[in-house]
């Protein structure tokens, strides 16, 4: 039977970024069922105008891929409407699929009647903020299909749309997975463990205990927050025990979207152990960086997901993480002894509420999770974005975490990490890659059969 074919809209999945990364995963990991088809974004795209075929690195990477069809048509920032118009003649996709901000794609909601007519839309969606977007309900009832990265996200769109039927409505969660035969816990004896440890100029057996970090260096994601963070929790421990913790940031150490991290940590953290990871690492190095590490830390404000800490986790290695967005799936929360479901967001509509949650004793969570709530939650704005909480933790309470983490025998944290990588591998948290793909399949089939063509409107001049 011949495939469906998927022309998709986000960032290359060649590319290191993490919508890239997610979409590689769920390409690969369905390139047996469906044909794809990439319109591969990037700020400033080095293959502008180029077209790869890609069906043989895909063969080389999976011998037994049942002949395999991906294409890439790269472009700065997510294309325009004469591109994918000339895509769907040319590549005569069944269903068009976008997934990152909504906001990159107005050009695209004001012609959703045209593409609607021929084909559906389904969108990956990672709003994931508070309070309830309502500017972005037009987008929302112009899709056949939403997947959402978080549970918090499935309950957004449950609230914000206004206008469609429940009935005609198909929303549903599929959170990020993550590869668990990449992400892994290794044994020191690993032979490319110990060669990359060899190359590396990360000292990690002089260390005792090593914080990782695992993001952009943009100012959401508060890395001079992480710094601070680190440098309070030292100073927490014995003088003579100091110099062997380490902060590794695996991030550019100046940004213009962020800040200049090598002069945070001179002159706010001089006497601490800080270095810094900027090159561009395969995901199995990156691994690697996982394994080196006794905790990773995301203290980001309004995060979509956290792919980082999540990959953590699969790897083996526990996290401190601020609970908000799809950062509050990964720590396992569960109210009266039943771990939470994107339905239940439904009536509690989020964790984020310090005074609500953070001491309640109906909540807990996983033993490979130490969250931090936020501290400070003011709305910020902008015209695309009208109102927008910057939910922040504080870094005091950060560093109050790694000092548990510290104080906590080692192997008590590898037993804890490893309960955390068994419970992603369930299907009903369905944190894994496979698990995912298997989300995808089941959720895009039931569009396309549900699914019929929209009435295209014509306009008639007065």
């Amino acid at each position: 039977m011949k495939k469906k074919k998927i022309l998709l809209l986000s960032d290359d999945l060649r590319m290191a970024s993490g919508v890239g990364t997610v979409s590689k995963e769920f390409v690969l990991g369905t390139i047996n069922k469906y044909d794809w088809v990439q319109v591969g974004g990037a700020i400033k795209h080095p293959d502008v105008g180029k077209v790869f075929d890609m069906k043989d690195d895909i063969r080389k990477e999976f011998p037994d891929a049942d002949n395999p069809y991906l294409m890439i048509y790269p472009t700065s920032g997510y294309g325009d409407p004469d591109l994918l118009r000339s895509l769907i003649v040319r590549e005569k996709p069944d269903a068009l699929m976008i997934y990152t901000d909504p906001r990159f794609w107005v050009w695209l909601y004001q012609m959703e009647h045209e593409i609607r007519s021929k084909i559906p839309i389904f969108y990956y969606n990672i709003w994931d903020d508070l309070p309830y977007p309502m500017w972005n309900e037009p987008y929302y009832e112009s899709c056949d299909l939403i997947m959402n990265i978080s549970k918090q996200t499935y309950n957004i769109v449950n609230n914000v749309r206004q206008n469609l039927p429940v009935n005609e409505w198909n929303n549903t969660y599929v959170p990020h997975g993550i590869n668990q035969d990449v992400f892994k816990p290794l044994s020191r004896d690993d032979k490319g463990y110990q060669q990359f440890l060899k190359e590396s100029k990360h000292p990690i057996d002089y260390y005792e205990f090593v914080v990782f970090y695992n993001a952009r260096n943009i100012r959401r994601k508060l890395p001079g927050d992480v710094i601070l963070a680190f440098s309070t929790f030292v100073d927490m421990i014995p003088e003579e025990k100091r110099d062997k913790c380490l902060l590794l940031m695996h991030t550019s150490p100046v940004d213009e979207n962020g800040t200049d991290l090598l002069a945070v940590a001179d002159a706010l953290a001089s006497d601490k152990k800080i270095q810094f990871s900027s090159g561009k690492l395969s995901p199995e190095q990156l691994n690697y960086l996982y394994n080196m590490a006794d905790v990773t830390i995301n203290l980001a404000s309004n995060e979509g997901f956290g792919l980082g800490t999540a990959e953590s986790i699969m790897a083996g290695t526990p996290m401190i993480v601020n609970v908000t967005g799809g950062m509050q799936d990964q720590c396992g929360f569960a109210l009266d002894g039943k771990y939470l479901t994107a339905e239940d967001y439904t009536e509690i509509h989020t964790l984020h509420d310090r005074k609500k949650w953070e001491n309640n004793p109906k909540l807990t969570h996983g033993s490979w999770a130490k969250p931090v709530w936020p501290s400070n939650r003011s709305l910020q704005g902008s015209v695309p974005t009208p109102y927008i909480f910057d939910d922040r933790p504080s870094f005091e309470d950060a560093a109050e975490k790694l000092y548990e983490w510290y104080q906590t025998p080692k192997e008590e944290r590898e037993k804890a990490a490893l309960e955390g990588r068994e419970w992603m591998l369930r299907d009903d948290i369905c944190l894994s890659a496979k698990r995912m793909c298997e989300r995808f399949i089941e959720d895009m089939e039931t569009a396309f059969e549900r699914w019929t063509p929209k009435k295209q409107f014509k306009l008639y001049a007065a």
